[in-house]
């Protein structure tokens, strides 16, 4: 019996092409999915017939409800090993084993710093006014050398941001609650006396911390209001770490310079949103990741991770535990 197989969210239509799919010819039938489909009932007719799944990140949510409507599912996939948006525990329960497959750290470093020189030297507003023939230099940007970059969080991504601004020779803070100075140096920074004295001293505000009960809403209007006004903030993590009502009073009202958003707490972000207009946000449209090699990874492991589970060894399993 051929299995159904729906690869979601494959904005750009690379899938079939950024891996070797034919190991599952004659056994699954591949279809992909190029748009994010937010309504869920058409999300679950859409999939209904599908015995498997292929997820990208976090964009489609499976919570208990979902999964309850697609009892003919079995196996679902998720690119990375770690996705919040899965209920593993009600996967579990109806008997979906849920894989991941490996992804790198490397493309949201990149785009943290595309990002961080973006807002610096205005490239934006610079490379609009040379198209439309505007002025000739009409901003002045802000010097990385000497500027102190205060990061929030020095895990895999965040460590690997501290060695560029070093490159840069940029002074170098980090503040997250379990970190020691010890591990701090060890990535080329030191450690903040506190969150609030790292928001207060530095120039560049960059956040690398994982969602969680403890970090959501992590910066409000307290912590907004602390920054410098010639300071900016990169998100690249998780929306949701900061308040988004006190992120748009900050904007509008100046308490910081801008910000550089690759997260939003809705996803694709809605054409009427004001972080699509404000002049001090630099946004991308959730690209952290979104790279040649690491595609070819998630869809070679994801081919994978099928062919494992038909054999009866599924291999990178994900859990609740």
């Amino acid at each position: 019996m051929t299995l159904h197989c729906a690869v979601l969210d494959d904005y750009q239509g690379v899938a079939p092409t950024l891996a070797d799919w034919s190991p599952l010819a004659g056994k699954v039938e591949i279809r992909t999915l190029r748009h994010n489909i937010t309504d869920r009932d058409k999300l679950v007719a859409e999939l209904a017939q599908c015995e498997i799944i292929v997820a990208m990140r976090e964009r489609t949510p499976f919570d208990a409800d979902l999964l309850r409507r697609l009892p003919r599912l079995r196996l679902l996939v998720t690119t990375g090993m770690r996705n919040a948006s899965i209920d593993l525990a009600a996967a579990s329960a109806q008997g979906v084993t849920v894989c991941g497959t490996a992804s790198s750290s490397t493309p949201p470093v990149e785009l943290t710093w595309a990002l961080l020189l973006g807002l610096a030297r205005h490239v934006t507003a610079e490379n609009r006014a040379l198209r439309d023939g505007g002025p000739w230099q009409s901003t002045v940007g802000q010097d990385l050398h000497g500027r102190t970059l205060g990061l929030l969080g020095l895990g895999k991504i965040g460590s690997r941001v501290a060695r560029v601004a070093t490159a840069f020779g940029m002074d170098v803070q980090a503040w997250s609650e379990n970190l020691t100075a010890e591990r701090a140096a060890e990535a080329g920074a030191r450690l903040a006396r506190s969150k609030e004295d790292l928001l207060r001293s530095s120039d560049f505000v960059s956040i690398h911390l994982v969602l969680s009960d403890r970090t959501r809403g992590l910066l409000g209007e307290p912590e907004l209001r602390a920054m410098r006004p010639h300071a900016y903030l990169v998100n690249t993590s998780r929306a949701a770490i900061v308040d988004q009502g006190a992120l748009l009073r900050a904007l509008r009202e100046g308490w910081i310079a801008g910000a550089g958003l690759d997260v939003f707490e809705t996803e694709p972000l809605p054409a009427d949103d004001p972080l699509r207009s404000l002049p001090n946000v630099l946004a991308t449209p959730h690209l952290g990741y979104v790279t040649e090699q690491n595609y070819r990874t998630f869809y070679t492991e994801a081919v994978e991770d099928i062919t494992a589970y038909l054999a009866g060894s599924p291999v990178r399993l994900l859990t609740g535990g």
